[in-house]
């Protein structure tokens, strides 16, 4: 098995060919989504670390005429996001953005709503080839039991599951990395509890 292949086996993110999708978190989503303040924060980190390490970063927004802006605390200002009503992120336009970007295979997903938009999501990702990591403590839904059945189901189907840590951690490597420092300040308190530990019932 050659090198790529084996990096694709284990999933190893690199900041090379990476990019980080935003899904829908979205004003009038606030008060329905299980554990929304955590899950947009750990995302706003992602975001962070991605501006800071030149990874790419895609916006999408559900039909933000009837569900809103994007939240601010998300930090997503400097995005234009792409609107959508399918539950799939991968719309013309976003399918042109990541041409543009040399069509990464790596592709580090968070946001909402895990059985819906991030499922589909996903399922189009692995039709197309893509290595898809979903960051669980930064995806969430209304229902917690939608939430970790949706983890579990997406785990089946091949994608790697983790964590707003491990993505940052994975994507320096090494204390010597010269972000590393920028880094280490986005990880210097632990990522909020966003009521994952269940999930283990469901493996």
């Amino acid at each position: 098995m050659d090198l790529i292949s084996s990096m694709a086996r284990i999933g190893r993110l690199s900041t090379k060919g990476s990019v980080l999708l935003l899904c829908d978190m979205q004003e009038k989503f606030r008060p329905a989504i299980y554990q929304f303040t955590n899950i947009v924060s750990n995302a706003a980190r992602l975001l962070q670390a991605c501006q800071i390490l030149n990874i790419p970063q895609i916006l999408t927004e559900q039909y933000p005429k009837g569900l809103g802006p994007t939240v601010p605390e998300l930090g997503a200002d400097g995005l234009k996001p792409h609107e959508k009503t399918s539950f799939s992120m991968l719309t013309d336009s976003v399918k042109n953005s990541l041409k543009t970007l040399g069509d990464p295979q790596q592709v580090i997903l968070c946001g909402i709503e895990a059985q819906a938009c991030i499922a589909c999501t996903t399922f189009d990702l692995l039709e197309q080839g893509m290595e898809v990591h979903i960051v669980a403590d930064a995806v969430s839904a209304r229902s917690q039991t939608d939430r970790l059945f949706a983890l579990s189901r997406l785990k089946q189907s091949g994608v790697f599951l983790t964590t707003t840590e491990g993505v940052l951690l994975q994507l320096v490597q090494n204390a010597k990395h010269p972000n590393f420092k920028e880094i280490q300040k986005l990880l210097a308190h632990p990522s909020p509890d966003t009521g994952l530990l269940a999930f283990y019932s469901c493996l």
